[in-house]
């Protein structure tokens, strides 16, 4: 159990910024599909650039291990793959209709919201049977 500590510290810290930059309301969603307001984008735009940054880090210092020992690939994809598009589409679909993508479910669970509860249990439903039809759709 102590060494998923550090997991569960990071995701209640990040669950706590998403609720309080208002990143898991639904309305602040909303507005950015409408294009009403920045500040969904320039969330985006800070995760992009933190995470373009750590991975920079981590190639530049040769730290290629997780917590627990583990070895980190970060494998080079082509661009423009097919399967991108497709995938960027169901879930810019999903996004767009419920109004939440993965992380902010979580948060939102986390305080109490009902809503949420059925959007994770569509989540895992919709997980659980990619996982069963994999070997039938492409890839």
């Amino acid at each position: 159990m102590k060494r998923y500590l550090p997991y569960l510290l990071a995701g209640l810290a990040f669950g706590f910024v998403l609720v309080k930059s208002e990143a898991a309301s639904w309305y602040r969603i909303q507005e950015m599909f409408h294009f009403q307001s920045f500040h969904m984008f320039g969330i985006m735009f800070t995760a992009i650039a933190t995470g373009l940054a750590s991975v920079q880090v981590i190639k530049y210092l040769g730290r290629r291990r997780s917590l627990d020992g583990q070895t980190i690939e970060i494998p080079v994809k082509p661009p423009g793959r097919k399967s991108y598009i497709h995938g960027g589409f169901i879930f810019g679909l999903g996004w767009g209709l419920i109004g939440l993508c993965p992380g902010p479910v979580f948060a939102l669970v986390g305080t109490g919201s009902i809503g949420a509860l059925a959007v994770l249990a569509g989540a895992l439903h919709g997980t659980w049977l990619y996982g069963a039809l994999k070997d039938k759709v492409p890839h």
